[in-house]
Formats: structure tokens, C-alpha cells, sequence
């Protein structure tokens, strides 16, 4: 391993960043990504590279240009790796401890996660790539960029680890966007980054291109001199923060490409056997005077042309046909394919029935639930150093990406509803999504409070409709006096 310590040993820059790259294309590491990229590609290398062969009298081994080489490459690794990625990331990720109420131009309040604003847009994005990549390849790095999350896979980064603490302490960026073009680097230290590219196309052979620059510059601007720098400022610390795919730290495709190749060696070779049809001989009866030669070019000229000459009279040519073993084959495939996936801890859809209760789905996502609870550690764990390099404490959380019997799930939530408050209810409906919640809850506020001011108005109508009556009725009760009154004064007078 090319560490730190080695880095800072060398006598320049160049020197140390050239052999930081040549020492890491030969790494384990390297070697690694670049086939579990190949999988990743379904471009399965052992049966890519896979030839068939047949063994002369001598035991010499030649390929067999007369046999068919179907090369079927299985899709498992990309489709198990995105399972995981998506189960945990394919909804972004959320935060709990800085919320804010904003009113737009209509006078309409939502509530914004400004943790997540701080991050960008396309945080969610990145994260999740930078997230497949780390369980692919071991580890990925994410390079925090002023306000943008920029991926680094193992494949195009070359970290400097410590000696002593084990952490991150620089690393080289390396690139060609194409093998006939020059190659192109960048080195990460604490207090800045230098760019280098390579003198010839195919080579290392680097020189410095750009200076050393801090990761923010104070620009000012003005129309009569442009911008002008007029600052300079690092974190304090690496901005470059690695994510491991898990807590064993090493690529999912140790242990799953025995099996993946068992699989497309069988399946190749039963679609093999069905082309050629392998499994077809025959017998010659007196051809003894017939040379090993002459029988090997009898054979071929069967197997190529379909038809040989033969002395009929003399002797005779008499074929055999073996069935291909196909069940035997078809349940052998079976148990590797379902040995994958529960080695991998993925969800078989296949073996989910479209009647399963939430109890059986549970069951079913139970061993993936294991294994993304151990990518999420990791990933919580990574971005909460990136939040440190803004200067943030908040709590991220996810919202799985799963398939459930909503109908039951719903009901089972409704029918506890009277116990519960308003967010958890929302928290536990299956189609209702973490950054919907609190714009519902402060929807349904307004609401209620829109209905408490009507309610207020009309009972001010009701009172002010009230007091009009009892002014009413005193009036006239007030005349009603008047009119006894003055009939009393009437008859006294009389």
C-alpha cells in the first residue's frame, strides 16, 4: 500500500502523485472495481473470456474450433447492487432539526428542509450514485465542493492513507477520456488542490498545468476590472470524505462471482449443447485400418459439413443420440440462483406471492432490511461529515423504497389513528412520502384555522343579529308603556 507517509517521503509533487497513481492501477483494489465494473456492465469476464477445449493424442490442450461457444452473461450483480441502492437511497435522504416556514408571492406557506437546501439540488442524485459505487468497488469518495457533492469512484481516485490513524488524508483524481489521450490529475491535499496532465498521450509522464489554489476564493467583481480574487480560504481538513459500501469494506462481487460464473458456465452450456448437439456420436464398425487422424477429420467433416464418405459395403456408420439432461441442469440453475440471492440478502420477487399479507412481505424483506441497515450506518456516518465540513448538526433519515399490501397497512394505521397524532399517522402511510408530511400537517392548520375564523365570524353575525332583536323588543316594549300610560291618564281624567 502507497500510504501518506510515502507520499511525503518523495522529493516533488509529480513524483509522488506518478507513483500515488501506478501503485494503486496495480492495487487489488483496482483490480477489483474494474471487474465488478465489468459485471456491473454484464460483461462477465469468465465467461466472456471462456474457451472451449479439446486434448490432442499428446494431452496437449487446443480450442475446439468446431464447438459451438455461446457466451449468455447473467444481469445478477447489476440488478442486485441497484435493489440494495434503491431500497435505502431511491427516496433521498431527509433531516429532522432545521425546518422553516416560507410564504410565496401568493401568500401560500410551506415548510422547507434547509439542511437540504444548503446540500443542492441534486444532492439526492449524487448520493446515490456515489452510494452504488461504494458497494460495487468497496469504497467511493465524495468530494464536497463549496455547494455541490462532486463522486469519485476507487477507479478514477487514488487515496493516501495514514499510517498511523488510518484516515484520509490526501488523494490523486485521475482520468483519461480516452486511452489515446493524455491523462489528466488532480491532487487533493488539506490546504488546496494542483492539477497536473501527462506530457505524452500514453505515458505518466506528468507536469504541473495549474498552481496549487484553496478550495473557496474571495472574488469581487466590478464592471470596470472583471472579477478579481482578493481571498483565500480551506476547511481545515480534507474535503473529501470516503463511503464504504459496509462495515466488512470490501466489493459485493467477492463471494457472489463463483456463483454468477457457475450460473452462466451451465447456461452457456446447456444453449451450447442444444446448437451443436454435442451429445451426438457414432459408432464405425471395420474401420480399424482408419488412423486416429482420418477418424478425427471423419468426425469434423460430420460436425461441419453433415455428411462424409463412407465405404457402405465394407463398413458401416451407425449414429447415437443422448438426450440433453435438461432437468437436472434447469434444478441445478434453480439452486444457484436462489443460493445468490439469499447469500446477497436480496428480495426474490419471484418467490412473493400477489396475495402475500404485510406479515409475509415483512418476512420476505427481512434479510434485505439486514443488509441495508448496515449500508445505512454507513452512509448516516458519511454525511454527517459532510455536514461538518459546512458547519451543520442535523439527523438524516430514510424512507425505504418497498413494495406492501397498502390497503392493509392503511387500514392497520387508520384503526390506531385515535391513539396516535397527526405526523405519525401521515409518517406510517405507505403512499404518503417524508417531504410531503409537513406541508399536509401545515395545510390542514391553515384549514383549521381558516374554519375557526369563519366560525368566528358567524357567531359575530349571530350576536350582532341577536342584540338588533332585544333593541327591537325594548323599543317596543318602551311604546307599549307609553301607550298604557297615556290610556291611564285618559280614563283618570274621565
Amino acid at each position: 500500500m502507497y500510504t501518506y507517509q510515502d507520499f511525503q517521503k518523495e522529493k516533488d509533487k509529480i513524483t509522488g502523485v506518478h507513483n500515488a497513481i501506478v501503485n494503486h492501477l496495480s492495487s487489488d483494489d483496482y483490480k477489483t472495481a474494474k471487474s465488478a465494473d465489468e459485471y456491473d456492465h454484464q460483461r462477465n469476464e469468465t465467461i466472456y473470456n471462456y474457451v472451449r477445449m479439446i486434448f490432442t493424442m499428446t494431452g496437449t490442450p487446443v480450442e475446439d474450433f468446431t464447438a459451438s461457444n455461446n457466451k449468455i452473461a447473467s444481469n445478477f450483480f447489476h440488478r442486485l447492487n441497484t435493489q440494495r441502492c434503491t431500497y435505502l437511497l431511491g427516496n433521498g435522504v431527509y433531516f429532522t432539526d432545521h425546518k422553516e416556514e416560507v410564504t410565496d408571492e401568493d401568500g401560500f406557506v410551506s415548510t422547507v428542509d434547509t439542511t437540504k437546501e444548503m446540500l443542492g439540488n441534486r444532492f439526492d442524485t449524487d448520493l446515490k450514485n456515489l452510494g452504488y459505487y461504494a458497494l460495487i468497488h468497496k469504497v467511493a469518495f465524495g468530494f464536497w465542493n463549496l455547494d455541490k457533492l462532486h463522486v469519485f469512484p476507487l477507479t478514477e481516485f487514488a487515496p493516501l492513507w495514514d499510517e498511523y490513524d488510518g484516515t484520509l488524508k490526501a488523494g490523486v483524481r485521475f482520468w483519461r477520456i480516452d486511452p489515446n489521450k493524455p491523462l489528466v490529475a488532480v491532487l487533493y491535499e488539506e490546504d488546496g488542490y494542483t492539477k497536473y496532465r501527462s506530457k505524452s498521450n500514453t505515458g505518466i509522464d506528468l507536469e504541473e498545468y495549474k498552481p496549487k489554489q484553496a478550495y473557496k476564493l474571495k472574488v469581487r467583481s466590478s464592471e470596470e476590472d472583471g472579477e478579481e480574487v482578493i481571498g483565500e480560504e480551506n476547511y481545515g481538513v480534507l474535503p473529501i470524505v470516503p463511503l464504504w459500501g459496509s462495515k466488512l469494506k470490501q466489493s459485493t462481487l467477492v463471494g457472489m462471482k463463483n456463483s454468477i460464473d457457475s450460473f452462466d458456465l451451465i447456461r452457456s452450456g446447456f444453449a451450447n449443447d442444444l446448437t451443436d448437439c454435442a451429445q451426438i456420436y457414432w459408432i464405425l464398425e471395420n474401420c480399424s485400418g482408419m488412423s486416429d487422424e482420418d477418424l478425427a477429420k471423419f468426425r469434423d467433416r460430420l460436425k461441419i459439413n453433415h455428411i462424409a464418405a463412407a465405404d457402405t459395403e465394407n463398413s458401416k456408420v451407425t449414429p447415437y443420440a443422448q438426450e440433453v439432461p435438461y432437468s437436472a441442469r434447469k434444478a441445478y440453475l434453480d439452486e444457484i440462483r436462489a443460493g445468490i440471492y439469499e447469500d446477497f440478502g436480496a428480495l426474490d420477487v419471484h418467490a412473493v406471492d400477489a396475495a402475500s399479507t404485510n406479515d409475509h412481505l415483512e418476512a420476505a424483506y427481512q434479510p434485505l432490511d439486514e443488509e441495508a441497515d448496515d449500508f445505512e450506518y454507513q452512509v448516516i456516518e458519511f454525511i454527517q461529515q459532510i455536514l461538518a465540513l459546512i458547519g451543520v448538526e442535523d439527523t438524516p433519515i430514510f424512507k425505504r423504497n418497498r413494495i406492501s399490501n397498502q390497503k392493509e397497512q392503511t387500514d392497520m394505521v387508520l384503526s390506531a389513528a385515535e391513539y396516535l397524532d397527526d405526523e405519525t399517522v401521515l409518517n406510517k402511510l405507505p403512499f404518503v412520502s417524508v417531504d410531503e408530511v409537513a406541508n399536509i400537517l401545515l395545510k390542514k392548520q391553515q384549514d383549521s384555522e381558516g374554519r375557526f375564523e369563519e366560525d368566528e365570524e358567524f357567531l359575530d353575525e349571530e350576536l350582532e343579529d341577536e342584540e338588533g332583536l332585544d333593541e327591537e323588543e325594548d323599543a317596543d316594549a318602551s311604546g307599549l308603556n307609553n301607550l298604557i300610560s297615556q290610556l291611564e291618564s285618559i280614563v283618570g281624567g274621565l
